[in-house]
């Protein structure tokens, strides 16, 4: 029995472990070697119904670099070609890490730069690393609609973003498969606005964002299809100039009529005191 007891302790680890399918194994060990390789977090923060920026950080591991490191940098690069196209702003942080913001004056500009980033990669000019690279990522659709209602005072805002990364359920290099891309990638949507964002949750399944003041946060599912609805209130300058416009002419007509003599009684006077000169 003491012969026999080390064999049955290794035939219950080869029923729970099977070690006979090394390609499970191999997609196992990259997972865990891969945890967490690219930190991307996209957020749109809005100022007013007039102002606002996009802002994208990314961030990648050293193990994701070490793997496939020119498909990597090329893939950065652009970002920062794209980014730059769009009157952006550009902070590479290192090698690995970058800041990008690209800034927008109304909803309808909003909408035709964030798609347009999102959506340039396939009607980039091919080039001999920029073709290869591009071959080996799959492609990911990408498309917001931000539809306002002007209330003079105030703009009603409904956002709507749409993001199909169900190309990205599984990570492959050459045809193999390495792992699950949830296992990889830390992907994160936010949306700031001065005064706060209400979530529309149309299903059940939806996700359900973290609240952090002002800003909502979605963590964005690989290998999903992620539908994002909210609304927000947004101070309009148009309509508030407007009012300030509208009160400094009324209180100067006040003031003219209540604090001054009357232009009809006080002109009258003069010219009779002329005539009889």
């Amino acid at each position: 029995m003491e012969f026999l007891s080390p064999l049955i302790g290794q035939n219950r680890r080869n029923r729970v472990f099977p070690m006979q399918n090394p390609i499970l194994w191999l997609v196992l060990l990259t997972s865990l070697l891969l945890t967490g390789c690219v930190n991307y977090d996209m957020g749109i923060n809005f100022d007013n119904s007039n102002s606002g920026e996009v802002v994208q950080h990314i961030k990648l591991g050293e193990r994701l670099t070490s793997f496939s490191g020119d498909y990597v940098y090329e893939w950065l690069n652009s970002i920062e070609r794209r980014t730059r196209k769009l009157e952006g702003k550009v902070q590479r942080v290192s090698q690995k890490e970058v800041i990008v913001t690209i800034p927008f004056s109304s909803g309808r500009e909003l909408q035709e730069k964030f798609n347009e980033f999102f959506n340039s990669g396939v009607n980039e000019p091919s080039g001999s690393v920029q073709s290869e690279s591009d071959s080996e990522l799959p492609k990911i659709e990408s498309n917001v609609l931000l539809e306002q209602n002007n209330f003079l005072l105030l703009v009603r805002n409904r956002l709507i973003y749409d993001l199909d990364l169900r190309s990205l359920s599984l990570i492959a290099s050459k045809g193999n498969v390495l792992a699950n891309a949830g296992s990889i990638l830390d992907l994160e949507f936010s949306l700031k606005t001065p005064w706060g964002v209400k979530n529309i949750q149309q299903t059940e399944t939806a996700m359900t964002p973290e609240k952090n003041g002002n800003q909502l946060v979605w963590k964005l599912q690989p290998g999903k299809l992620n539908h994002i609805e909210a609304v927000f209130w947004l101070p309009s300058p148009l309509g508030i100039g407007t009012l300030f416009i509208i009160l400094f002419v009324w209180g100067g007509l006040y003031l003219r009529y209540n604090f001054m003599p009357d232009p009809r009684i006080q002109f009258p006077a003069k010219a009779a005191t002329v005539q009889d000169q």
